[in-house]
């Protein structure tokens, strides 16, 4: 089949889209209003963007509720604060009903049943129950537009400054044991699934670059 986006005539019962870029990490940010109400809320739009300094970025759709800003966005951009907490499998349900439209004096974190846990370096807690947690400052919002300007997104991108990780989710050589944390990824549709095998390919090329390019896949230290 082929369809033109603009006119979105694929002829099909939902659009394929969301289910062809696939799987997607969830960013599921914890911030806080100005008067301290906590926000909890998956982003199934999520990435990272560098890593030298770690930069991620969520992008955020306009609230249905007369297209104003998220309250997740709203709170980035008047704090300067969020967290990264990581969905898993065993999470989520509780990322479910953190997805659930509330007002913005709701706390999603309570409501869901989650512990929330002080942060270090920044007022936005970190949920408890979750293995692994950036600490991040905002650093800019951009406006990618729509077709239709109920359908812009808010480009919204952070510095990780800080990450804890629980030690249970380590391995005895000091490597991320994702198979044990099981992050949970967004699909299309309503669907989702969780990494649970892992493969390896090591890079075939050769020489002094091929050797630095090994150290960046890694996440090998660079020295300063």
């Amino acid at each position: 089949m082929f369809y033109e986006t603009e006119k979105n005539n694929h002829g099909l019962d939902f659009n394929p889209f969301k289910s062809l870029v696939i799987p997607r990490p969830i960013g599921w940010l914890s911030t806080l209003s100005p008067d301290g109400i906590v926000n909890l809320a998956p982003y199934s739009q999520f990435i990272m963007l560098n890593f030298d300094p770690p930069c991620v970025m969520i992008s955020s759709g306009a609230h249905p509720e007369n297209n104003r800003l998220k309250d997740t966005v709203r709170n980035i951009e008047q704090t300067g604060e969020f967290v990264f907490n990581m969905a898993t499998y065993d999470l989520r349900e509780a990322v479910n009903i953190s997805s659930t439209f509330v007002g913005p004096e709701v706390d999603e974190m309570a409501m869901a049943g989650l512990t929330a846990a002080p942060s270090r370096l920044v007022k936005p807690p970190r949920v408890a129950e979750s293995p692994v947690h950036f600490e991040c400052k905002w650093l800019n919002t951009m406006t990618l537009p729509g077709y239709k300007p109920e359908t812009n997104a808010s480009l919204v991108m952070g510095q990780v400054i800080a990450i804890h990780i629980d030690d249970a989710y380590l391995t005895p050589e000091g490597r991320v044991d994702v198979l044990k944390i099981r992050p949970l990824a967004r699909l299309g549709y309503y669907d989702y699934t969780s990494v649970e095998s892992v493969f390896e390919m090591a890079p075939l090329d050769k020489g002094e670059m091929a050797a630095r390019r090994r150290k960046g896949l890694v996440g090998e230290a660079v020295a300063r």
